[in-house]
């Protein structure tokens, strides 16, 4: 009985084991069909990979240009803030307290030779129409040569007198008048 057992057994494995031993592991087609298709794979997660990289960068290079451009953008707003040379009756000679101002425009435009400035001559309402527009004149040509001698480009610079037509303050008072006296740096 238990050698029946025994043979009931063998031959149940034995086809299962000649269908074993008989199967052949992958042909060499299957193989290489296999090895190209872990090679693609491969070659397009390295694809990916660089392009995830390339955009990676890409918005690094955005990211930074735009804090570049805020901080310009702040730089001319506190420029801004103190644009005007005041200038004494009859004259068009900076004055020294005004050297450091535009010595910070001067910096700005420098480093920044896309940015582009207007320089308004402006007077009092004392003298001719014609002498205040010929004497701001001069004062707005004294700031851009202070502003070329700094380095600043000729090219940035332009400038227009208004003479006594656009006063900063109304009334004859020689606070008023002294306000009206100036060269304004102003940014296109």
């Amino acid at each position: 009985m238990q050698m029946n057992k025994v043979m009931k057994s063998f031959i149940i494995a034995l086809p299962v084991v000649t269908m074993m031993a008989c199967s052949s592991g992958p042909s060499e087609e299957e193989l290489a069909a296999e090895r190209n298709r872990v090679a693609q794979e491969q070659a397009e997660a390295e694809r990916q990979a660089r392009e995830a990289e390339q955009a990676r960068v890409q918005a690094e290079a955005a990211t930074r240009m735009q804090r570049q451009q805020e901080m310009v953008e702040e730089q001319k707003a506190a420029l801004k803030k103190e644009q005007t040379v005041y200038f004494d009756f009859d004259r068009a000679t900076i004055k020294a307290e005004f050297q450091a101002l535009l010595d910070k425009h001067a910096e700005f435009l420098v480093n920044n030779p896309d940015q582009n400035v207007v320089i308004e001559g402006h007077t009092d309402q004392r003298g001719t129409p014609e002498y205040n527009i010929a004497l701001g004149e001069r004062r707005a040509q004294a700031v851009e040569t202070y502003l070329m001698n700094a380095g600043v480009s000729g090219s940035q610079i332009s400038t227009v007198s208004y003479g006594e037509e656009k006063p900063a303050v109304m009334g004859s008072t020689e606070y008023a008048m002294a306000q009206n006296r100036r060269g304004i740096v102003v940014y296109q």
